[in-house]
């Protein structure tokens, strides 16, 4: 579709279509609209792009995302050391956030298990919740992976892995829905999903 337009265009069509949940129809609507954009917006677009890529980074302990060395949640000596609850995306520490019932320390594992597509143990930042275990005053582990199959695959695995540590197992519980996302959890959902957590 985008082959009978200038080059520029075309590419910025192509370039929108590598977005997850951008079709052809919606990356063409995107690139007209950048070309209506005043040039300003255009460069500030572009510059906030290229610095997310270039100054973002995986903090050195918890393995969200963060412009320093380490991110400001682990840099916070008043939240609860002896708690980690161990997510799948950093999106899902701001979803945990927003509920303000959780006070611990996170890690995420910047993914899930899932041999369909690919995705094993090794892929994930497993080694590094392992090493924090046995480094740190770790009282509970919550899995707050999602609640659909790989989710369940990947927090059975890590309750298997965590056990010898003698470390408390969680898994939030109730008020998620089955195929659900946390990103999409309003904020009462996750509270209620935080205090029915059982052990594993």
């Amino acid at each position: 579709m985008h082959y009978y337009y200038p080059e520029p265009i075309a590419k910025l069509i192509e370039g929108f279509t590598k977005l997850p949940g951008i079709g052809p129809k919606t990356a063409q609507r995107l690139a007209f609209h950048v070309l209506k954009m005043n040039e300003q917006d255009v460069y500030d677009l572009a510059k906030a792009l290229v610095s997310s890529k270039k100054e973002l980074h995986y903090c050195t302990v918890c393995q969200n995302i963060t412009d320093e060395d380490r991110c400001h949640i682990c840099k916070d000596k008043n939240r609860n050391q002896s708690v980690i609850c161990v997510v799948q995306e950093p999106k899902d520490v701001i979803a945990m956030e927003r509920t303000r019932e959780y006070n611990g320390l996170y890690h995420v594992l910047n993914g899930v298990i899932s041999p369909m597509d690919g995705i094993g143990p090794e892929e994930l930042k497993i080694k590094e919740l392992l090493l924090r275990l046995e480094d740190e005053q770790v009282m509970e582990l919550i899995l707050a992976t999602n609640p659909n199959i790989e989710g369940e695959a990947t927090a059975g695995y890590l309750s298997k892995l965590v056990k010898p540590f003698g470390i408390k197992v969680t898994r939030i519980a109730h008020g998620l829905p089955v195929g659900g996302d946390l990103e999409y959890a309003d904020e009462v959902t996750l509270s209620k999903a935080l205090e029915g957590r059982r052990e594993l």
